[in-house]
């Protein structure tokens, strides 16, 4: 993975009244992707159509702002379908879930709805289809994430997981003629180019993923960042400490020579932060609500006063919509 130095942590000095002459610059796109759009309407959908409660398996999505709100209009969010009472309708998170996870909810006899995002389930797909004609398959992710948790559970057996080119260097498998690769969606190609130059050097064979396989949005957002850094003095990322693909745009900036920070939400600037900054780069995570973004812009407009200009990249319409699983559609 991008190796730099941890970039949230920036030095806090005493507070300023006003940053005068501070830009704000929006990035496009940012914020929700058709996978999460489609997850969080799943659950709101499930709730308004069979009534609370309604159990989720795991966050739906790493955003609390998001779980917090679900759960004031009855959704229950639990680690195992074991404990949801026996028969519950249970959702499955959008990062996905193994096999074992499924036949746990079929013994439960709940009745499950999948909020899988499409995406995630592609790759799952391909890594049924790759073990079925006799390959193994590497799986390039972070350890302990709940979709790549899912993903290896796909074949247990027949799957190694990589973080980093030393990963690599030390992975044994029993067949490099058969051999496949899949990647976590919350990477990007930037993320993986030198793990797949590093697997592919090793074993000369692999069957690398398309470049169509990456999620659109992970890199879409990361793109954009690239830009933001091209204007800005300081980029603020709004998202979960949980979340995967929040971090990395941390990471991207960093890796831009541009001091980047992590924060939840706007109580979390801090406006020392800003002295001696001329332009500050917004975005999000694609698991954080707009509404988050907005409230640390306006904070930001209260630190630079009436002279701040908020401006945005030209707007990025990605065109993309996933349906809704067939119980919940009109």
């Amino acid at each position: 993975m991008i190796g730099c130095a941890h970039p949230r942590l920036l030095p806090r000095r005493a507070p300023l009244a006003t940053l005068p002459g501070v830009k704000v610059l929006l990035a496009s796109p940012r914020g929700f992707c058709a996978g999460v759009d489609r997850a969080i309407e799943i659950v709101e959908l499930a709730l308004e159509r069979y009534g609370a409660p309604v159990y989720v398996r795991h966050e739906i999505v790493h955003n609390q702002h998001v779980v917090e709100d679900l759960r004031s209009k009855g959704a229950v969010f639990v680690d195992e379908p074991s404990h949801a009472p026996r028969g519950a309708r249970l959702v499955f998170s959008a990062h996905g879930v193994s096999p074992a996870v499924r036949r746990e909810a079929d013994e439960q006899a709940h009745q499950a709805i999948d909020a899988t995002c499409p995406l995630v389930t592609k790759v799952h797909i391909e890594v049924t289809r790759m073990v079925r004609e006799g390959f193994e398959v590497v799986m390039v992710g972070h350890a302990g994430h709940v979709e790549v948790e899912g993903t290896m559970g796909q074949a247990p057996d027949r799957m190694y997981l990589v973080e980093t080119v030393e990963d690599v260097e030390n992975l044994q498998v029993k067949d490099p003629e058969r051999l496949g690769c899949v990647t976590q969606t919350t990477l990007s190609v930037d993320d993986t180019r030198e793990i797949m130059a590093a697997l592919a050097a090793r074993f000369p064979a692999i069957v690398l993923p398309k470049r169509d396989d990456i999620c659109y949005a992970t890199q879409n957002r990361q793109d954009a960042v690239k830009e933001l850094a091209n204007h800005a003095d300081l980029v603020l990322v709004v998202g979960a400490p949980a979340s995967s693909n929040s971090n990395r745009l941390v990471e991207v900036a960093a890796r831009c020579g541009v001091r980047s920070a992590l924060i939840q939400n706007a109580g979390e600037i801090d406006a020392a932060w800003l002295e001696g900054v001329e332009c500050v780069g917004v975005t999000a995570g694609a698991s954080t609500p707009e509404f988050l973004v907005q409230q640390v812009v306006e904070h930001l407009v209260e630190l630079g006063g009436a002279t701040t200009q908020v401006s945005s990249l030209d707007e990025v319409d990605e065109g993309v919509h996933f349906k809704l699983p067939a119980e919940l559609r009109p």
